[in-house]
């Protein structure tokens, strides 16, 4: 089952499906490194649930859920 970034938990994991934004906002997401394939840990989020803080390939990246709204991904099971 896919679902956006907003869905997840502090502690998560999950392999992102897809990058459904539009024009310059998808090519920044991808330019950030954000596209499918790549396993993402939910490490953090500000007390509003917004932003919130991914690790990916080695760093730590913060989007806004406006953002996380269009990076698709499948959870890991927690076993």
């Amino acid at each position: 089952m896919s679902a956006s970034i907003r869905l997840l938990q502090v502690h998560d994991k999950a392999t992102i499906t897809s990058v459904t934004a539009p024009g310059e906002m998808g090519r920044r997401l991808r330019d950030m490194g954000l596209v499918p394939g790549t396993e993402i840990e939910i490490v953090g989020r500000a007390p509003l649930k917004d932003p919130v803080a991914l690790r990916l390939r080695g760093f730590t990246l913060t989007l806004r859920n406006n953002e996380a709204d269009y990076i698709h991904v499948a959870k890991k099971d927690s076993n």
